[in-house]
């Protein structure tokens, strides 16, 4: 099974309930004792204020310890999840259960309230009804994994093991496209549930991963990789010209990361790194080339220096074709080169070699 990728925006709609979350916090938090209440709405920014306040800060306040303020909290939600309106609730709870089913099952903490909330007050009244069901269930994050939300244990495990797996898979500097890696993700997923496998799904499950990701270009590979890690004008550079798929003048270059990443690079700026980074080779007068691409460092005397000793004595228009591939410089620039008597020699049959 390929994934077609599309030019499209794959960002998913907000989230719309038939339920009033406002109201329906309001009955829950009715439904607790009055201390509790309050510990209640300061933990999860429930009142007027959205700032979720901490043990510490409650205890503070009230003049009780934080152990003691965990308490009240603890025992405050477990009165709720005993209450007339919790059981009442159900269909609400159920509602969201398929709403995060509907993205794959298991979603990043911050992307799934970035959904359900269009402000911090709506996004804390779902995380009040994410800790209170225990069909929502909370993965800390880890050194691999944001943390995350999901309803489904058998096919949260999996997605974790088809990420883990999918990481191994790539090798420290690979680099690819959107599509490609979906496809490789693919392989990984037999176990999970033809429901899930669609694009937008997959995509939402990559970004579970610390260890995977992608650069501007939406091309994608380990986090670690040069051309994912993206930290300035050398990595923007290396981008652009890879993009542009042939040598390109440093002003260009900087011109492209402009235009491409809406960075601002400035022309000496962009060519100081190009000059100190291996990844960029000089191949014409301020014309730079990867190295990837098989060019090599050095100036036009190196390049004949490499053919001959590559290839054997070669004669005049044989090393002007060879080094013109590698270089981007004018017949007479390789030529002023290979008659200097300090570095090349003519044999008698027309070939030159090495000194």
């Amino acid at each position: 099974m390929a994934i077609e990728m599309k030019a499209k925006n794959t960002k998913v709609k907000p989230a719309s309930f038939s339920f009033d979350s406002a109201a329906l916090v309001k009955k829950l938090l009715a439904a607790a004792p009055e201390r509790a209440r309050e510990v209640l709405t300061r933990r999860f920014g429930l009142g007027v204020n959205p700032e979720h306040e901490t043990l510490e800060s409650i205890g503070d306040r009230t003049g009780i310890t934080r152990e003691r303020v965990r308490q009240i909290e603890a025992a405050g939600l477990d009165v709720i999840r005993a209450s007339k309106a919790f059981k009442d609730a159900n269909a609400a709870f159920s509602e969201l259960v398929r709403y995060i089913q509907s993205l794959g099952a298991i979603v990043s903490e911050e992307t799934l309230l970035s959904m359900l909330g269009k402000d911090e007050k709506a996004r804390n009244r779902f995380r009040f009804f994410l800790m209170l069901d225990s069909a929502f269930f909370r993965e800390r994050e880890t050194k691999d994994f944001l943390a995350r939300w999901h309803v489904d244990h058998a096919t949260a495990k999996r997605i974790h093991e088809a990420l883990s797996k999918l990481y191994t898979s790539l090798s420290d500097n690979e680099v690819m496209s959107e599509g490609e890696l979906l496809d490789r993700f693919l392989e990984e997923l037999k176990e999970v549930n033809d429901a899930y496998k669609n694009e937008e799904v997959m995509k939402r499950w990559l970004t579970l991963s610390k260890n995977i990701g992608s650069n501007p270009l939406t091309e994608w590979g380990r986090t670690t990789a040069p051309a994912i890690r993206i930290k300035g004008v050398r990595d923007y550079a290396y981008l652009a010209i890879k993009r542009h798929g042939a040598p390109m003048h440093f002003s260009e270059v900087a011109k492209a990361i402009g235009s491409l990443f809406s960075k601002k690079a400035h022309v000496a700026t962009t060519h100081n790194e190009l000059i100190k980074d291996p990844r960029f080779v000089l191949v014409g007068r301020g014309l730079y080339a990867l190295t990837e691409w098989g060019y090599t460092p050095g100036v036009v005397r190196d390049v004949i220096r490499e053919t001959i000793d590559r290839i054997g004595p070669l004669k005049k228009d044989e090393i002007i074709k060879h080094v013109k591939r590698a270089r981007f410089v004018k017949d007479n620039t390789i030529l002023v080169n290979l008659n200097d008597s300090r570095y090349f020699k003519r044999l008698k049959d027309g070939r030159y070699t090495v000194v």
